[in-house]
């Protein structure tokens, strides 16, 4: 197979010792004229390649017919309003309604912003809302073509006209309103700029901003900010006796955490109280009880506990420690309310405010999609989904624990039905992998099945057994479907986190190895009908693990990876993660990092899995270029194996970000062309193809 030509420079840098090449590092601008040219002939060559797919018209056709179901997200109360999210199935963007009551909102409510007049193409979104404490504003983000910046506009719930005021230039954050509804914080970035030609700077630390409603953004109050760090991240919240601004500091995505409230005086803000001034622990808080704070907490308890907080710091146990782990707390009109993760499986508990008369709520689900709660109200929202059904919404008394189910939120019927599945529990042996198998019910094992293994690994986030708009065309076509719960990520609490980041991040790719030989020595599959899918650092998991293991995998799908472990830090949001990786301008981390980076540890003449790369033009969060610059070197090294390698293409999506706020048409057509591309290369064949 030719590809397409992609230019190698003779760049060659020193560091740490090592002579490193990076010949394409050319394609780190995404916006000149060589990388614009370069992606539109990826683009061709792979439009070209896929076209010849039998499977993909299969794929398409039922990842349309998906979308195209009916849907609504999780009801939220907010201010003595009832809002959801929903989609009729023909839009690219979810609307949101409002009422006055849940009957109302049940039956229909009102429309109250449609995010799909935005933009003519339906690329902009709705990020956030939140509500002023009067009932009268309602705040909203809106990000442009998937980007993570942020613009703030304001609506008059009753009658849903727009209020003269905007907000730009914010990230990472919602609108933080005041008690008395007169203004809201936020955090406000300064925009990246450009260095060196195609070097993106580092992007700053947040300002924590207070923009007063009706005034001109230049106005604005600084509050807090830390300009000797810009690593830095900044997270506000109010509590709900109005009393104070609790401030949550991290630094990067690492989830120690140090607690600062402001007490809330008649003159504003007061100055701050260092509850919790060191990177220890995992701190979040929850709700106030009297004059003390309810937090939520890992410290001395690796799966998280309820404690109740002074302003001296000191902790005191309310829900201990217990063998599960906890992943939420919200505070409710009858106590608290939990979420924790029992072998990777949510289950939902309440409690009174003293951490007594534990209920367990009868809601079962593969992952959970919102949790909606406040201290103000008895109703509990939850949402749950499977995966091949992206949400059913519950309602739930905080006070009685009753339950019921709210299908009736879903307005509209018809579309792709889903098939009856199969959920399994498994174990790899050797190194104690959990992890699901998913099947169509009517399929068994008695020979191997083609299957697409899924993985993340980091920055204690769980991966369930939960929904994704590809899984039940998967299913329903005959696949297996197998999710892995990694090292480094949150399933099993901040031991488990621990030992899958930094200088362990590599038993992370060990994990998902060792599952792929697993499901291999179980007859489930064999490695000719592998394919391993992630995204984002679960894209890195499939870099790491194809370059170090090609053998094992007929397909690799990479979506918006982190491919180049030397100059991730040097872009956008990228130095953040610094916490998982390790730092590439520390020697020692820099080693680690060289080890496995799917960028450098690619060799020419080896045969490497058929792979689709995925990615969006102007993904400021993962940029392009981690993607751009491994398939190039993956092309060049394709190129010379001397076997009959599978194709190595890249899909690059124009016009959009990370993923979120993709329209759902967009969304259809990524996923067909990857379960097209998976299914041709394990030798999966859909039903009537």
């Amino acid at each position: 197979m030719t590809y397409p030509e992609s230019r190698r420079d003779d760049v060659v840098e020193t560091l740490h010792g090592h002579q490193i090449a990076d010949p394409y590092r050319w394609l780190e601008d995404p916006d000149s004229p060589d990388t614009v040219d370069w992606v539109r002939r990826q683009n061709e060559f792979t439009e070209a390649e896929l076209s010849g797919y039998a499977e993909r018209g299969w794929f398409q056709r039922t990842m349309s017919a998906i979308l195209a179901r009916p849907r609504a997200g999780v009801p939220v109360r907010k201010s003595g309003w009832y809002f959801v999210g929903r989609n009729d199935g023909t839009q690219a963007q979810d609307v949101v309604y409002v009422a006055e009551s849940l009957d109302e909102l049940l039956s229909a409510g009102r429309v109250l912003i449609d995010p799909n007049t935005l933009s003519a193409d339906g690329t902009d979104s709705l990020g956030s809302f939140t509500v002023s404490p009067d009932g009268k504003y309602f705040a909203y983000g809106i990000n442009e073509s998937g980007s993570d910046w942020t613009t703030f506009r304001l609506l008059d719930i009753a009658t849903a006209t727009p209020v003269d005021d905007e907000v730009t230039g914010a990230k990472f954050c919602e609108a933080t309103w005041l008690p008395d509804s007169s203004a809201y914080l936020y955090l406000h970035y300064p925009a990246s700029g450009r260095s060196e030609g195609t070097e993106t700077k580092t992007l700053a630390g947040g300002r924590l901003m207070l923009h007063k409603v009706g005034t001109s953004q230049s106005e604005d109050e600084l509050v807090l900010n830390f300009p000797d760090n810009d690593r830095y991240f900044i997270t506000p919240e109010m509590s709900e006796d109005d009393r104070y601004l609790v401030v949550h500091i991290t630094e990067g995505t690492d989830p120690a955490t140090r607690l600062w409230v402001f007490p809330i005086t008649s003159d504003g803000l007061g100055e701050p109280v260092k509850v919790v001034d060191s990177f220890d622990d995992e701190i979040a808080f929850v709700r106030m009880s009297g004059d003390q704070f309810v937090l939520r907490t890992d410290r001395d308890a690796p799966r998280g506990r309820v404690v109740l907080a002074s302003l001296d710091g000191q902790f005191t146990d309310l829900i201990p420690e217990g063998s599960n782990t906890l992943q939420a707390v919200r505070g409710t009109a009858a106590g608290l309310a939990t979420l924790t993760l029992v072998d990777a499986q949510p289950v939902l508990t309440l409690y009174a405010l003293d951490g007594s008369g534990a209920r367990v709520v009868d809601a079962p689900g593969g992952g959970v999609v919102g949790l909606n709660a406040s201290p103000e109200y008895d109703d509990i929202f939850v949402g749950l989904s499977t995966a091949t059904d992206p949400t059913l919404s519950y309602l739930v008394s905080a006070s009685s624990g009753d339950v019921r189910a709210l299908p009736e939120l879903v307005r509209g019927s018809g579309g792709f039905t889903s098939p009856t599945i199969t959920v399994e529990r498994r174990l790899e042996p050797g190194r104690e992998v959990p992890y699901f198998v998913i099947t169509r019910s009517d399929l068994d094992f008695s020979s191997p099945r083609p299957t697409m293994l899924y993985g993340y690994g980091g920055f204690r986030i769980p991966i369930l057994a939960e929904y994704r708009p590809g899984w039940p065309a998967w299913l329903a076509a005959g696949g297996v479907l197998v999710i892995a719960n990694l090292r480094g990520g949150g399933e099993y609490g901040s031991d488990w986190h621990e030992a899958g980041r930094l200088k362990n991040k590599q038993n992370v790719f060990d994990d998902v190895i060792a599952v792929a030989e697993h499901l291999r020595d179980t007859g489930v599959t064999t490695p000719s009908q592998l394919a391993l899918h992630g995204r984002s650092n679960g894209g890195l998991l499939v870099g790491a693990a194809m370059t170090q293991r090609p053998d094992l995998f007929a397909a690799a799908l990479p979506g918006v990876g982190v491919m180049d472990m030397l100059r991730f830090h040097l872009f956008t949001v990228g130095a953040a993660w610094a916490s998982d990786f390790g730092h590439p301008d520390d020697a020692e981390q820099f080693e680690d990092l060289l080890a496995y980076s799917p960028l450098h540890r690619l060799r020419d003449g080896t045969a490497y899995p058929a792979t689709l790369v995925v990615t969006g033009d102007h993904d400021d969060r993962v940029v392009p270029l981690h993607s751009h610059k491994f398939i190039a070197a993956l092309q060049h090294a394709q190129s010379s194996a001397e076997s009959d390698p599978g194709p190595v293409l890249t899909r690059i999506e124009v016009n959009t970000g990370h993923g979120f706020g993709k329209p759902a048409a967009m969304v259809a057509s990524e996923w067909a062309d990857l379960l097209a591309f998976a299914a041709h290369h394990v030798g999966l064949v859909p039903p009537e193809q």
